[in-house]
């Protein structure tokens, strides 16, 4: 029997009749009502393309799509305590950017190519998931297609009757803790080829067939890309899904405040980011909820789900600290990317987290004594691209030591430095 139910009432969530985190003996009221989520969308992830086997055999692991979601069950826990209340998992899964230029090599397999049919494996690994999170508490913002994915169903109309499915057999499981999010940035990539998905018009159709299809048991919404939002998708959901990708604080206030503008009686949910979790403070002044998206430790598979050292810990805590409204601790600062098996075929990314990233002003990175780069924005990547891709560092044959050296606002310098062998 299913143990976690949800509700909507204006911008606020409610998990078993209570609003979030009113469960928790003095958490801060400004969080009340928000749902603060993590990406794991590779959380059912397989590539059934045989010149992939292999690849994913790496970080220490070989590559089990049982076995993955069985970890990402174990760590859901540990996540919990900190204080996420909602994960999003992908049927047709999510961009491992370090693995793969092109993404449309994946061969995910999920649906038929006429949309009409789904497969086994991953509907029983879904369950499996949102049964683990029905048992905590936890919603499932489930994405159903994902646009270097598009291609392997047959045309638009496929795209439209693979919605139907997923809503189909959604519908039929006995948990009520699922959000659907249609589509996983309905406007970029392939999905531009489609209008149903890529158009207002059509994604906002798409979004009243869903609820139809899903026996109008779930919220339904759909993401667009980085700082983008349509006034017809908006009209049509009952979450508004967003992302914020590329988008630095001010600007993904200015994002926040333009869709509130237009719809201010809707919850607005950030399923997508970056490590930015700074974003955390725009969270808090908007009334609007966050979600954490490490695209190294969560997106390239096998990926680790745990809280790991550096930016997973140092966001926990800091949500934690936004919970509870607790005062600020001592900064603290971690060099990411040389831990032994957190490598793809020797390429490694570098990257300087801290407790307080906005306290930086900005970081250079050494090898031996020579100036590599120097990083202004959170994160405070090596080679950054973007707030959520960087270019790739391989330790250089006579490099003896690595260095990152941060310049506080404050006027102190700290270093955190790796010694190699």
């Amino acid at each position: 029997m299913a143990k976690t139910s949800y509700s909507i009432k204006g911008v606020d969530f409610y998990i078993n009749g209570q609003k979030t985190y009113t469960e928790l003996s003095k958490s801060d009221p400004k969080v009340h009502g928000l749902l603060f989520n993590a990406r794991f969308i590779q959380g059912v992830f397989e590539d059934k393309n045989p010149q992939n086997r292999g690849k994913y055999d790496r970080f220490g692991k070989i590559f089990s799509a049982d076995d993955h979601t069985d970890a990402l069950i174990q760590a859901l826990p540990s996540w919990y305590k900190k204080g996420i209340r909602a994960i999003t998992v992908g049927l047709q899964g999510g961009g491992p950017i370090y693995t793969y230029e092109d993404w449309s090599v994946i061969d995910s397999g999920c649906f038929s190519k006429d949309g009409k049919t789904i497969d086994p494996g991953y509907c029983e690994r879904l369950t499996r998931i949102i049964k683990a999170c029905d048992e905590l508490g936890m919603l499932v913002i489930v994405s159903i297609l994902y646009q270097a994915q598009a291609h392997l169903l047959e045309d638009g109309v496929a795209l439209g009757e693979a919605v139907k499915t997923a809503c189909t057999f959604l519908k039929g499981l006995p948990y009520s803790n699922i959000i659907i999010e249609v589509a996983n940035e309905q406007d970029v990539g392939d999905f531009e080829k489609h209008p149903l998905i890529s158009s207002g018009e059509g994604m906002g159709t798409l979004l009243r067939l869903a609820r139809e299809w899903s026996g109008g048991r779930f919220a339904v919404g759909s993401s667009g890309g980085g700082g983008s939002w349509k006034p017809e998708i908006v009209s049509n959901s009952d979450v508004i899904l967003v992302h914020g990708n590329g988008l630095r604080r001010r600007e993904y206030y200015d994002f926040i405040r333009s869709i509130q503008a237009y719809a201010p009686d809707k919850p607005i949910v950030c399923n997508e980011d970056s490590q930015c979790f700074g974003q955390l403070s725009v969270s808090e002044v908007t009334h609007t909820s966050w979600g954490y998206y490490n695209n190294m430790t969560k997106q390239e598979p096998p990926a680790d789900w745990s809280v790991t050292a550096g930016e997973d810990d140092f966001f926990a805590r800091r949500l934690e600290q936004m919970i509870y409204g607790r005062e600020e601790v001592e900064n603290e600062f971690y060099l990411q990317g040389f831990e032994p098996d957190c490598h793809i075929d020797g390429r490694r990314y570098i990257k300087l987290a801290s407790l307080y990233p906005e306290k930086i002003n900005y970081v250079e990175f050494y090898e031996n004594d020579r100036l590599l780069y120097t990083s202004f924005d959170e994160p405070f990547m090596l080679y950054a691209l973007n707030t959520w891709e960087q270019r790739p560092y391989r330790v250089s044959k006579d490099a003896q030591s690595f260095t990152a050296v941060i310049y506080l606002h404050s006027g102190q310098v700290v270093e955190r430095k790796v010694t190699f062998e």
